[in-house]
């Protein structure tokens, strides 16, 4: 049965999705998803370099490591999904027309329409996923990541003690040293080493921990004894202590979130212009989906007998200037450059025209005029 035949019999109700809708969207959804996890794998480790590097240099704990991984990919997700979409319908679509798939579709009275149709099948769910990942688990992605490189920089001088080893801490002022840690954070058979002015301080105690308390943070020792002096001079003070605190660091770090971590119930009643400039391009992430998906049809169809891969070049020309202008944009709108209620307008605006000239150029006014009112059923 034609697909002329097919909107006869189903005239008078509206029979969607059909089998052309569900075999587009199941082809775009295995290339999205395979898209998207190349870029995600490839993007993801080149921070995560950035990330080990620093946790080999003690910036941030081995512990924090592989949640930064797993709410970096959140991020990087995020900001892919566009460019994700956009190849998979270049590369579905440009498939289609090789193949004269689509070409059997337009003979059996199908055309345009239906082909938007399969896409925008999967367009709906995944723009939904790019709105969540936008405007709610991206900006949570970025403030928790903020917030743990927040902690493990309060905490920097002191990550390294270890069972067995010295470790020295506050640029040389402080050596320390434990038999034993248990995994609570009590340490046992404690030795330290400090300066207080031209004296030095040496310190044996049962026991420790670590405690953060007014003023910035202690070592807490319990049950030892102290030997303070000068090296070289007899005047030494012995002295016996059931608790003693010795100060390890006092540096207090503010933590100050960018716009990028600010949620976007605050960024709505914000009237910063960097708060405005960052809902504006969360918002702009979610249209590019569709706009991307949009002007990917027509440009498949460029370069029929080129393969697949015929209209990537001039694909990833028009994503990397889209790209360049959607960040010069955000600046401008920072700078005072361009007023901030024209938003990304004039970028989306621009980025629609270039696909109806692209549908114009393949396909002929007539020609798509004649698909809207068959696919509207006029």
């Amino acid at each position: 049965m034609s697909i002329e035949q097919t909107k006869r019999r189903n005239a008078g109700h509206f029979a969607w999705p059909g089998v052309l809708d569900r075999m587009i969207a199941a082809d775009l959804l295995k290339t999205v998803s395979a898209i998207l996890l190349v870029l995600v794998i490839i993007i993801v480790s080149q921070k995560f370099i950035k990330v080990l590097a620093q946790a080999i240099e003690g910036n941030i704990s081995n512990q924090t490591v592989f949640i930064l991984l797993g709410l970096k990919t959140v991020i990087v997700t995020s900001s892919f999904l566009p460019a994700a979409v956009f190849m998979a319908v270049l590369i579905v679509m440009g498939r289609m027309y090789q193949e004269q798939e689509i070409a059997a579709i337009n003979s059996a009275g199908g055309g345009l329409f239906y082909l938007y149709r399969g896409i925008f099948l999967l367009l709906l769910p995944v723009t939904a996923l790019a709105v969540a990942l936008a405007m709610y688990a991206a900006p949570w992605a970025e403030a928790k990541t903020q917030e743990l490189m927040h902690d493990d920089r309060q905490t920097a001088d002191v990550r390294g003690i270890s069972a067995g080893r010295f470790s020295e801490y506050s640029h040389g002022e402080l050596i320390f040293y434990t038999e034993k840690v248990d995994d609570d954070g009590k340490m046992h058979n404690v030795f330290l080493q400090n300066r207080e002015g031209k004296k030095t301080g040496v310190v044996n105690a049962e026991s420790g921990r670590l405690k953060t308390l007014p003023g910035g943070l202690y070592l807490l020792l319990q049950n030892g004894e102290r030997l303070l002096g000068i090296a070289g001079q007899k005047d030494f003070t012995l002295e016996k202590f059931q608790e003693y605190a010795v100060h390890i660091d006092s540096t207090v770090y503010a933590l100050s979130l960018n716009s990028q971590a600010v949620p976007t119930r605050n960024l709505l009643a914000s009237s910063k212009l960097p708060d405005i400039a960052e809902l504006q391009n969360r918002l702009n992430t979610t249209l590019a989906v569709v706009l991307l998906a949009f002007i990917a049809v027509p440009l498949a169809r460029m370069s029929p007998r080129g393969g697949i891969y015929g209209s990537l070049l001039i694909a990833f020309g028009i994503y990397f200037i889209y790209g360049n202008l959607q960040r010069l944009n955000y600046s401008w709108i920072i700078g005072r450059a361009i007023p901030a209620w024209t938003g990304y307008f004039w970028l989306n605006g621009s980025l629609l025209l270039l696909g109806i000239l692209l549908a114009l150029r393949s396909y002929g006014w007539r020609w798509l005029l004649q698909q809207a009112k068959s696919g509207l059923g006029l």
